[in-house]
């Protein structure tokens, strides 16, 4: 077994007594693989103990591993990063999820670049539940008002939301973050039936977010160690 192999089965025993203390199905919750800046070499180790679901940052860098990886035909690719308006084609022809949509002159872009002949992309709007200058993300505010123009472009498909909370060591104003997350999820459902997604919780805070009802952790540094 090599070593991600190893972190592999290790996170998705946090995972497991995560869900067991909140009282929840693991099957409730997906493991996203954060794999930017590793190779695909080591992607394919991830791929080769089971993984299939992973999640990049940069668009160029993202593509070439896409390509690279392509002989394995069932993977899942999510978009998480900051998106800028020269990369949505890229995203729109290469991504199954983007998490990190905050904008409707994304959404419009994507819904436009995405080909009409494969499945709609999957997105979640990212919040900026910490409502901090310096992050990217829709204001609570404004949240619903993109919610309603993404639910009606036909080649994007309205899954949920995205958020990461401010990096502090209160675990008190982290949990008060993930809550407040919660919420919209849950308003966000009840508005659209399709809505499915609570994308939170990294390495430092997967339990937190698990307590809280995330559907989807996001881990890197778990299972490859730091960034390169």
């Amino acid at each position: 077994m090599t070593e991600i192999a190893t972190k592999l089965t290790q996170v998705q025993q946090q995972i497991s007594s995560a869900c067991n203390k909140a009282n929840r199905s693991p099957q409730e919750v997906t493991l996203l693989a954060v794999s930017k800046t590793k190779s695909a070499q080591l992607i394919q180790q991830a791929i080769d103990a089971g993984q299939r679901n992973f999640g990049e940052n940069y668009v160029q860098e993202a593509v070439t591993k896409i390509q690279q990886l392509a002989h394995n035909s069932d993977l899942i690719w999510h978009f998480i990063g900051p998106i800028q308006a020269n990369k949505t084609r890229l995203i729109a022809e290469n991504f199954s999820w983007v998490h990190s949509v905050d904008r409707e002159k994304i959404a419009k872009r994507l819904n436009e670049q995405r080909a009409v002949n494969i499945t709609p992309l999957n997105v979640c709007l990212q919040v900026n539940i910490s409502d901090e200058q310096s992050k990217s993300g829709v204001g609570v505010q404004e949240l619903f008002a993109l919610a309603d123009f993404v639910s009606n472009c036909k080649q994007l498909r309205l899954r949920g939301v995205m958020a990461i909370p401010e990096k502090t060591d209160n675990i008190g104003h982290r949990l008060q973050q993930f809550s407040a997350m919660e919420n919209l999820y849950q308003q966000l459902k009840l508005r659209y039936p399709q809505v499915d997604t609570l994308s939170m919780g990294m390495s430092n805070d997967m339990e937190q977010a698990i307590a809280c009802h995330s559907t989807m952790v996001r881990i890197g540094t778990a299972i490859f160690g730091k960034r390169d």
